[in-house]
């Protein structure tokens, strides 16, 4: 059973940045895609970023390109998103998800999720 926790989330400002963290209770962590969902009050849940096991492969939703950066340290079995950049529609609570994936995008596809961790960005 994978567990997963994730931390870094808070209030901020618009043009602020934050780092939220996803770490994994695994042993091979290189089996796990690794990636990020998020879902806004009154919205679907959407696909931000994911990042293979082998850490060489990251996707990204368009929304995010060139803001959003994901990475993972095997040391410590955990994930980052670094956000930087932040927009009041980048609130929403954040969750990690980790699978054995096919398809990256599909939420569906990821077997292990987070609590999820607000992330609340002001005007």
């Amino acid at each position: 059973q994978v567990q997963l926790v994730e931390s870094g989330g808070g209030l901020v400002q618009a043009g602020d940045s934050l780092r939220l963290s996803c770490a994994a209770s695994v042993r091979t962590p290189t089996r796990y895609t690794t990636g990020w969902f998020r879902q806004a009050p009154g919205k679907e849940r959407e696909f931000v970023a994911t990042i293979s096991g082998t850490g060489l492969n990251k996707y990204y939703a368009d929304s995010v390109k060139g803001r959003f950066t994901i990475s993972r340290d095997y040391a410590k079995n955990t994930v980052y998103l670094q956000m930087n950049s932040l927009k009041p529609e980048d609130t929403a609570v954040y969750y990690c998800a980790a699978g054995t994936i096919s398809n990256v995008y599909y939420q569906e596809e990821y077997d292990y999720w987070g609590q999820g961790t607000q992330v609340t960005v002001s005007s």
